[in-house]
Formats: structure tokens, C-alpha cells, sequence
């Protein structure tokens, strides 16, 4: 009999915890989701709906209590986790619509996690402390995967950032062939001049500068996989001679240099280390050269890396403010020539990616496993949705030494994009199919 009482005792207790949390849960969703329509299914079966019931509705069920504490305990962190380890799905819908909800509220952060958001915005530089051997690591822990991965679904050029689009039904090679034109453009090159690509990514940007611009191109990279299809692929169109690739620091190479161009590189830089950047750009920059910077911006002002990102995907890695990049720029004694901001570019380039991705999961699968997916994909429907509802954006910065440099109206921008065009369709890039 007191056995049988106990046991009821503690039967009592357990249901009373699950429903604890299930109330927990729901208190907590209900105040931070206020727009779009979400209905969660709690693990001991709780239905509820919060938003105002606008938007594409969607569905989560959550599988077990503990996925629910996590994310009650730390949202920021837990919502990818609880995804990836399958403690947590989507009912309906997918999780990009399920995102597309979260990151549309408010609140960019739920209140009851704002005392965690502030911890790590002190903390934020220890997480950026990017010196030689960590950036390597850093870089290594996301470029050096599986170089079949990224041809599942990256453009033929293997362009990993963010593309451009002229037209709204432009497709993702044409985007990313009209980013690296309209990059060119922007750097004034005429033939032979000596060009720095910091962060040189797969080569793609630098063969083309090599190819339609006659330039020289030196790329450095900190990623081995990324320095050996460079290379293989320069001397597959015999540009050998004119675009050379580096498994080298920027802070090593030797100058000067005509012309500079670094991107979706400076993401990887670290805030403390702003000043050090700027000012070796300064110092390979020739006196009437002429660098330009493509890196994803937060327009609302300074902040931190997704803990989830920091963990999973960039180590190392912060989106940076203007107002961070401007004051380094200045005490380098650059002269900021041009800026544009590109808002919904990458969203696009975000969403041609998730879906190409999605389209060939099974041998993404095949390469890693069914976890290492549902990370990828979260990782891609996150990062487009921090676009496409937040305020995510892409600046470009021109950047000179002196006055007069480039032309006083951007009009020669678009004359020099018509000028590439035409050697476009005269030489044609031969490009590699992305699986190969």
C-alpha cells in the first residue's frame, strides 16, 4: 500500500512537471511570437497557436521535455540544436516558414533571454579573438568540409557569397556573374595592374579579374581545400602566369598593390582586429590604388554573432555595423569613395541555395549524415531570413588613398559593366559544372 502511494505520489509529481512546462512554454511563445501564425505541439501533447493568425501558418511539435527547457533556458542557442538533433520538427510547413516566423517578431531577442543577449555582447570580444593560428582553425571548421558539399549547391563558379541580381528572374549563375562584374567595375582596373583578393574563396573573383580584365592577380586564402581548386583551376585555363594563389595571411603578403578587393572575407576579421586590417590595406595599397570591401553589414548597429552560428557554423565570426568599420577606415587614413548597400540581394542568393541544397539532401547525407543536414539547412533558412525579416545587408566600400582617383559620378560604373559584357560574350567564361 505505501509503495502503491508513493508511486502515485511521484506519478502526481511528473504530471504535474509536464504540464508545468507546457504552460511554461506556452506563457513564454505567446509574448514573444505576436506576429504570423505558429502552432506548437508541447511533448505531452498541449496544442496552442500564437500570433495574430496572419502570414503562412505553420507547425512544430517538440519530442521530448528536455528540448523544451533548452529552448526556454536559451533560445538563441537551443532553437538550431534542439532542430539538428531531431528533438524538434516541423508539422507544417518547413523550418524556413517556421524562421521566416521567429525572426519577424518585435523583439529580435525574446525577452526573457535579453540578460543572456547581454552577457555575450560583453563577452563578444573573447568570441572574436582571431589571432594567426585561430583564424586558421576558425576558417578550416567551414571551408575545409567536403569540397563535393558546397557543389551541391553553389553556383558553376562556386561563388559563396552573396550574388547580384539585375532582374528578378535572373538565375544564381547569372547573379554571381553580375556580382563579380559589377565588382570589377567598381575597381577602375586597366590591364596589368596588380590585384590583392583577401579571401580568395575557390578563385572564382580573381579569375575573373585575371580573364576579362587583364589584371595580375595574387589571391591569398587560409582554407586548403579552397587553395587547391584555385590553383588547379587557374592552371586549367591557363592563367597560371596571371592569378596566382596563396595559403597565406594577409597580414604577411608583400606589396604594393594596385588594386585590393576582399570578399565575404572581413566577417572572419574580429572587431579588435578592425585597425590592423585597414591599416595593412593601407600599407599594400598603392598610392593611386583603389580597394573595394563586399562584407554582410547589420544596419540597426552593433551586436553579436548567433551563439548557434558562433557554435555550429562561423567560429570567430561577426557581421559588423558601419558605425564599427567607418572609425577604422578613418584611422587608417583611407578615403571611403563609394558605399552601396545591397539589402534583399542576399536573401535571394540565400533562398537559391537552400533550395538547391534541399533538391540533392540525400547526398549531402551520403557525405556527412541526416544531422549534419538538418544543420546545413537551418544554417541557410536562418541566415535568409535574417535578410529578408531583419536587418541584415551587404555594403560594398570603395576605398582610395587620395582625391581623384576614381571618376566624381557613377556613371563609368555602368559604362564599365557594359565594357565586360562584351568580353564576356567574346571569350566566354569557361566555367566548371558546379559537381565537378
Amino acid at each position: 500500500m505505501k509503495v502503491r502511494a508513493v508511486a502515485e505520489l511521484e506519478s502526481a509529481c511528473a504530471h504535474h512537471w509536464v504540464a508545468t512546462m507546457s504552460s511554461l512554454l506556452k506563457f513564454v511563445l505567446d509574448r514573444f511570437i505576436q506576429r504570423g501564425s505558429l502552432t506548437v505541439i508541447a511533448a505531452d501533447g498541449n496544442r496552442f497557436t500564437c500570433g495574430d493568425g496572419t502570414g503562412l501558418p505553420a507547425a512544430i511539435r517538440f519530442l521530448t521535455r528536455e528540448a523544451e527547457r533548452r529552448l526556454i533556458l536559451d533560445p538563441e542557442l537551443a532553437f538550431g540544436e534542439i532542430y539538428m538533433d531531431g528533438q524538434l520538427t516541423v508539422e507544417q510547413g518547413s523550418i524556413a516558414d517556421v524562421l521566416a516566423i521567429a525572426l519577424d517578431q518585435p523583439d529580435a531577442v525574446p525577452r526573457w533571454a535579453k540578460l543572456q543577449w547581454l552577457t555575450r555582447y560583453l563577452m563578444r570580444h573573447l568570441q572574436q579573438f582571431n589571432p594567426r593560428g585561430r583564424s586558421r582553425r576558425n576558417i578550416a571548421h567551414h571551408y575545409d568540409l567536403d569540397g563535393r558539399l558546397y557543389s551541391l549547391f553553389l553556383d558553376a563558379d562556386k561563388q559563396y557569397s552573396c550574388a547580384y541580381f539585375e532582374t528578378p528572374d535572373s538565375t544564381l549563375d547569372d547573379a554571381q556573374l553580375a556580382k563579380k562584374r559589377h565588382i570589377a567595375a567598381k575597381l577602375v582596373l586597366s590591364d596589368d595592374q596588380r590585384v590583392l583578393d583577401i579571401g580568395s574563396g575557390w578563385g572564382g573573383l580573381g579569375l575573373y579579374l585575371a580573364e576579362m580584365a587583364g589584371a595580375d592577380v595574387t589571391g591569398v586564402t587560409l582554407s586548403e581545400e579552397q587553395l587547391a581548386i584555385s590553383n588547379a583551376r587557374a592552371a586549367e585555363k591557363k592563367l597560371s602566369q596571371r592569378a596566382r594563389f596563396l595559403l597565406q595571411d594577409y597580414r604577411d603578403i608583400p606589396g604594393p598593390f594596385d588594386r585590393i578587393v576582399s570578399v565575404g572575407m572581413f566577417e572572419h576579421v574580429g572587431l579588435d582586429y578592425y585597425d590592423r586590417f585597414f591599416k595593412r590595406c593601407a600599407e599594400l595599397l598603392s598610392h593611386d590604388g583603389v580597394m573595394l570591401l563586399h562584407s554582410i553589414g547589420r544596419s540597426e548597429g552593433p551586436g553579436i554573432t548567433n551563439p548557434w552560428i558562433a557554435r555550429y557554423i562561423f567560429p570567430g565570426g561577426y557581421i559588423p555595423a558601419l558605425s564599427e568599420v567607418l572609425p577604422a577606415i578613418e584611422r587608417a587614413g583611407l578615403l571611403v569613395t563609394d558605399i552601396e548597400i545591397l539589402r534583399l540581394h542576399y536573401a535571394e542568393t540565400l533562398k537559391a541555395w537552400r533550395e538547391r541544397f534541399l533538391a540533392r539532401r540525400e547526398e549531402a547525407e551520403q557525405l556527412y549524415d541526416a544531422r549534419f543536414v538538418r544543420m546545413w539547412e537551418f544554417y541557410l533558412a536562418s541566415s535568409e531570413m535574417s535578410f529578408r525579416k531583419q536587418n541584415n545587408m551587404v555594403f560594398q566600400i570603395q576605398l582610395t588613398k587620395r582625391q581623384g582617383v576614381v571618376p566624381i559620378t557613377r556613371d563609368y560604373i555602368l559604362r564599365e559593366e557594359s565594357r565586360l559584357r562584351a568580353i564576356e560574350r567574346n571569350c566566354g567564361p569557361k566555367l566548371q559544372l558546379a559537381g565537378e
